[in-house]
Order: C-alpha cells, then structure tokens, then sequence
C-alpha cells in the first residue's frame, strides 16, 4: 500500500516528465518552423509535370485518334 507521500512523488515525477518532453516537442516544432530557405525547383510541378509525362503524351494521341476515327473529317 502506498503512502501518501509517495502517491504525490509519482505525480510530480509524471508531471516533471510530461514537461521535459513538452518543451522538446516545442523546440523542434519552433526549429522547424525557421527552417532553411527553400530550395529551387528544377523539375516541372503540378499539372505541367504530368502533362510532360510519356503516358499522358500517349493518351492524348490515343483519344485523338479515336475522335478522328469517330467524327472522320465533317
């Protein structure tokens, strides 16, 4: 059986405990926050990256000849 002493320990260590890791979790989110400059993007982004893409190219050939092939020349 514990006494009451020891009940109260156990609280200030847990709440002792959940600070540290706390003010951790805060320094790393405020690091991460500041962060480095963000770097330069080379590579298309969005829909001209897909656009670019050999499969896209490839459909977009497919339906149109679909389209010709379905329509012929009107």
């Amino acid at each position: 059986m514990r006494m009451d002493g020891d009940q109260g320990r156990g609280r200030l260590s847990s709440f002792v405990i959940g600070g540290v890791v706390g003010a951790s979790a805060a320094l790393a989110a405020a690091r991460r926050r500041r962060g480095r400059a963000p770097r330069e993007r080379r590579a298309p982004q969005g829909l001209q990256a897909f656009e670019g893409a050999p499969c896209f190219r490839e459909i977009v050939e497919r339906e149109r000849t679909l389209e010709e092939a379905r329509f012929g020349d009107q």
